[in-house]
């Protein structure tokens, strides 16, 4: 289990590594006040496919060579990428993607970081 601290530097560390690979509108949400079973979530989205992909290529190269990996997921697209840290969830998508299911909207009432 991540302590409050280290997830708050882990959410840091990655909205950089995104920074680095040019994402865009990356944004972190404290999701502890207003759910039981999640904590933080870090959403960035990617200008397109491929992007995506190098996006996702470069958390999961970065974070595993500090020993970091993600819980397995289900359900990968070409449009949304979830990745798993524990208290620390990483939603990578492509604009349209991001739109529709519009993930800030639903959680709203939680506190961006």
């Amino acid at each position: 289990m991540v302590k409050p601290k280290e997830a708050l530097d882990l959410i840091g560390h990655i909205k950089d590594l995104l920074w680095e690979k040019k994402a865009e509108d990356v944004v972190a949400l404290d999701l502890r006040k207003v759910s039981e079973s999640l904590d933080y979530f870090v959403l960035a989205s990617a200008t397109s496919a491929p992007h995506l992909q190098a996006l996702e290529r470069h958390l999961l190269e970065k974070l595993e060579e500090e020993g970091l990996r993600p819980r397995p997921t289900e359900g990968q697209s070409p449009r949304w990428v979830v990745l798993d840290y524990g208290e620390v969830v990483v939603h990578l998508m492509t604009p349209e993607a991001r739109e529709y299911y519009d993930l800030e909207g639903f959680w709203a009432d939680a506190e961006r970081i």
